[in-house]
């Protein structure tokens, strides 16, 4: 173990750091509670083993500034020829683990070690799994926001995003955009090819999502099925639907073939954006829907197409 050592006494520090380098310890060694102090904060040591009465900051001052200051517990044993009591209740209420009395008992002080040590290994342990588990809580985290298909955001998160940039534009009197995005003629392909060559063209439309968005502001979600959301704050109408069509295109560029439909003999995408500065009366699913119903006109109207709402009033 790292063990820190305290104590103004030269001889007493002398014979304390011989013992335990014997017994395959690391030594650092300290002369008073301030040095204490700076130590611990520099070398963060697995033991302190610190006399009580010192110059300049005693053991029990030390004690409480280490127990302020620290993130992780480490076992602080005081070292005093004062050995009544109430001394050592005042030095377990200052934070100090145990106490040994001086001079010290070098049997007695191994046998302390061991013990601590022990401890000391089960702390780090402990600390590992503590570790671990706050990953693991926020690997949770991010796989509940995340489609475990696409990698793109789930609905869940997708309504919670819309939701917070609704209120944002609406603050800052800012555009929204919404673009609701279908694959055309999918239920065919799905019949046609089987499901596992659907996940694999859902999977290229999302990554023709996620590499055509600029802006870590923007987000792209999967909707459902074959159905997908981008949502796009300060962007205006023109802007969004200049997007659209550069995804579309992208889209159809991939020439993933679909000899089942009826647009062309490949995949293609059909669009519908929804642009306007939110207001009182504007909240997330009406963005949402009118976005899908110029989405379900550009369907009507031919598909392979990126449709605007004002278009279609």
């Amino acid at each position: 173990m790292k063990v820190l050592l305290v104590d103004d006494s030269p001889v007493d520090r002398v014979i304390s750091e011989a013992f335990l380098l014997e017994l395959g310890h690391e030594v650092i060694l300290g002369e008073n509670g301030q040095q204490a102090l700076e130590l611990y904060r520099e070398h963060n040591p697995d033991i302190i083993l610190m006399d009580e009465v010192m110059p300049v900051m005693r053991g029990h001052e030390a004690a409480k500034a280490i127990r302020e200051h620290e993130d992780n517990w480490v076992p602080i044993i005081f070292l005093s020829a004062r050995f009544t009591a109430e001394d050592i209740s005042a030095g377990i209420d200052a934070g100090g683990d145990d106490y040994l009395a001086k001079p010290l008992d070098q049997q007695v002080l191994a046998a302390k070690m061991k013990a601590m040590e022990r401890i000391s290994n089960m702390r780090q342990r402990l600390i590992e799994v503590s570790d671990e588990l706050e990953a693991a809580n926020v690997e949770l985290k991010r796989l509940a926001d995340v489609d475990g298909l696409t990698g793109l955001a789930n609905r869940r998160y997708m309504d919670r995003f819309l939701k917070h940039e609704v209120a944002r534009c609406s603050r800052n009197n800012e555009p929204l955009s919404v673009v609701m995005c279908d694959i055309d003629e999918f239920k065919s392909y799905n019949d046609f090819y089987g499901h596992l060559k659907g996940d694999d063209c859902i999977r290229v439309i999302a990554n023709v999502l996620i590499s055509s968005l600029k802006r870590a502001t923007d987000l792209a979600a999967r909707f459902g099925g074959e159905e997908f959301a981008l949502i796009l704050p300060n962007t205006t109408e023109k802007d969004a639907k200049v997007l659209a069509e550069k995804i579309r295109a992208k889209v159809k560029s991939q020439n993933i073939m679909h000899e089942k439909s009826s647009v062309v003999s490949h995949v293609t995408l059909s669009m519908g954006v929804y642009n306007e500065v939110p207001t009182s009366m504007l909240r997330g699913d009406d963005y949402l829907n009118l976005a899908d119903k110029a989405l379900y006109h550009a369907k009507q109207t031919g598909r392979n197409k990126a449709v605007s709402y004002r278009d279609i009033k």
